[in-house]
């Protein structure tokens, strides 16, 4: 095999998903406290994950949503931008969304709230124009009574695997349809791995447009943008 044939064979996103992960490192000492470092939004962030609870490991599709938004910040211009986020975790895209000057309602299940309010604390207190907001959100449940309407209105709605070994694929859909304005955009990454959850893709076409932003084979992740399908057909 020559060089031109050896360089076919390297993934075309491998440059982009290099630029990504560069985004990671680790302390040069150990400390008392584990962490993993990021940077993003010009700031180094520490995340602490909690591994005896599954909802608080930092996956990649994280990652990949954070570069996108710091890269394009003039074509999504989050300052003072309504946000919440889905399946929060760990906390890294509401740290960098709220860094990027964004009003964020941070949520996720009971469980991981301690940890994610933990990391967004330590990396956006006094650095935000706009504190984030945490709090418990199960897909489906009590949505009308927490999230009314009337009054909650979001111009994004971000989401990182959320997509993944779970039997709610049906109430995050709900979920994604109640929190949805017309004019409500969706950002959400997703790694790709079994087939009940690669369906959910085409579920979630039926009810919104569905565009990708990224597709990064070497990470089996893409980017979506997405909005609320309506009667009249919705352009981007």
């Amino acid at each position: 095999m020559d060089q031109d044939e050896k360089n076919e064979e390297v993934a075309p996103d491998a440059e982009l998903a290099a630029a990504i992960m560069r985004r990671h490192f680790r302390p040069s000492l150990i400390k008392t406290e584990a962490w993993e470092g990021y940077e993003f939004a010009d700031m180094e962030i520490k995340i602490t994950e909690s591994t005896d609870c599954y909802g608080a490991v930092l996956w990649p599709s994280a990652m990949v949503l954070c570069h996108f938004l710091d890269t394009h910040r003039d074509e999504y211009n989050l300052m003072d931008k309504n946000i919440i986020e889905l399946g929060a975790g760990t906390g890294l895209v509401t740290i960098v969304t709220s860094l990027l000057g964004a009003k964020v309602t941070s949520t996720d299940l009971p469980d991981v709230l301690s940890n994610l309010r933990h990391n967004v604390n330590r990396n956006t207190r006094g650095r935000c124009r706009h504190a984030p907001h945490i709090t418990e959100l199960s897909w489906g449940k009590q949505l009308e009574e927490r999230f009314p309407r009337a009054t909650c209105h979001y111009d994004y709605i971000i989401a990182a695997d959320v997509v993944y070994a779970h039997p709610y694929l049906h109430e995050l859909m709900e979920t994604f349809m109640h929190l949805s304005s017309d004019d409500t955009v969706i950002l959400w990454a997703m790694r790709f791995r079994l087939d009940p959850e690669n369906s959910f893709v085409d579920t979630f076409d039926k009810h919104f447009h569905l565009e990708e932003l990224y597709d990064l084979p070497s990470l089996r992740i893409k980017l979506y943008r997405a909005r609320k399908r309506t009667s009249a057909s919705q352009l981007f």
